[in-house]
């Protein structure tokens, strides 16, 4: 269970990003549990995270500040290992200074000389794939693949869709966008149908009349014949 103080500076440090929210980041504690908190990170353009949207956790021990939090990602991401704690220098690798802020050392997680750490590792700011506990080495063309597919892959998490409506919106948004051309390509399909309907039914007439006189020509060779058989036959009478 947290302590009052911890419950108390996580709710100031909430308030207090509510109303000056950090870049590229949103961070929000769980409804049920002020210790349990979830963000997503914004890749920056010109780095191969770039259209990538990374969700995480922090879970905050109960006697923070005096105990540093454990961040964790679930987003395939190519930095860093899923579900397993990322070490940092205000993760539980290192101790947490208590007079600094949420918002500059958790949730924009930043270096003690100001540089931004964790998102540094998506911006292109931090030190290339330097190693550090929990991370991987992967290329630039499996950053991007994931990047690409992030969104897609969180909208499949039932507590992201709760907590972040608007990212769940911005894919929406996106799959709309990725439509009109599968529309035009069934448009297209559907007028070719309706073109081939059309032309069936100027055929057919012209079929069945080739057809009808397909069958009166036999008639036609009858009645000649029969005529040809009775002159034949009158003509020994009309000798007499």
């Amino acid at each position: 269970m947290a302590e009052k103080a911890c419950v108390m500076r996580l709710q100031k440090e909430y308030r207090a990003l509510c109303k000056e929210p950090v870049s590229h980041i949103v961070a929000r504690p769980s409804p049920n549990d002020i210790l349990d908190w979830h963000y997503v990170l914004e890749g920056s353009q010109g780095t191969p995270f770039a259209g990538g949207f990374y969700y995480g956790k922090i879970k905050f021990p109960p006697e923070y500040p005096f105990k540093p939090p454990g961040i964790s990602m679930t987003t395939p991401n190519g930095r860093f290992m899923t579900q397993k704690k990322i070490c940092l220098s205000i993760s539980d690798c290192k101790s947490l200074n208590p007079s600094r802020k949420l918002e500059s050392d958790v949730v924009g997680v930043k270096h003690p000389d100001g540089a931004p750490l964790l998102h540094g590792e998506f911006s292109g700011s931090s030190m290339d794939n330097s190693p550090t506990t929990g991370s991987v080495n992967t290329t630039v063309a499996e950053k991007q693949r994931l990047a690409k597919a992030s969104l897609a892959f969180n909208c499949r998490n039932a507590t992201f869709r709760k907590l972040f409506p608007e990212y769940v919106e911005k894919y929406e948004e996106q799959r709309m966008r990725e439509q009109p051309p599968v529309v035009e390509a069934q448009e297209s399909s559907q007028a070719l149908v309706e073109k081939r309907e059309e032309v069936k039914r100027v055929e057919t007439p012209k079929e069945e009349m080739r057809q009808g006189k397909k069958a009166s020509f036999p008639t036609w060779m009858l009645l000649l014949l029969v005529s040809f058989v009775g002159l034949v036959m009158a003509l020994p009478l009309l000798q007499l």
